[in-house]
């Protein structure tokens, strides 16, 4: 295949973590994807901030499977960050204390932050290969949740659930 003629779709697959809305303590935790099929994915998190804006605290939460019932936290050192998309498209690399962040609180400003993450940073020893994104505490904001899960282990990401286990 030329690829110049590749899609988005052919390599990853995308999937809804968060659907928009205010990204709370139950709105904000993310549905839970299997990384079973996938080498790594990219979450992606668009907010759009209103006026008296409390950040949200996003953390990284790993499963033994796509229900949740066993769970622990995923540590990730690292994001990138744009927080006014529109002044630039620049996403700036941000470290990451203790595996969670809060997302900007300046008010009317639209934001993005990007995470990678490497499927061999779940404890897969122990059975976990499923994550999610959970977002606490946001006020006067809303935000959604994509993951873009690629290098694709087995299949077409298109022949692949992320969503079962």
């Amino acid at each position: 295949m030329n690829p110049t003629h590749l899609q988005l779709t052919d390599f990853a697959k995308v999937v809804v973590g968060c659907p928009p809305a205010a990204l709370t303590s139950t709105a904000g935790d993310g549905d839970f994807v299997s990384m079973k099929g996938y080498s790594r994915a990219t979450v992606i998190i668009a907010v759009d901030n209103g006026s008296t804006v409390t950040g949200g605290a996003v953390t990284l939460i790993q499963a033994k499977e796509v229900a949740g019932s066993t769970t622990k936290a995923l540590g990730f050192s690292k994001m990138y960050a744009n927080t006014d998309v529109g002044a630039s498209d620049t996403l700036v690399e941000t470290a990451v204390t203790n595996g969670t962040f809060t997302t900007s609180t300046t008010n009317d400003k639209n934001l993005l932050y990007v995470i990678e993450i490497d499927a061999e940073s779940l404890d897969r020893d122990a059975g976990f290969d499923c994550f999610r994104v959970d977002v606490a505490s946001m006020a006067n904001a809303v935000g959604c949740v994509l993951y873009i899960l690629h290098g694709t282990r087995y299949a077409s990401p298109l022949a692949s659930s992320a969503i079962t286990d």
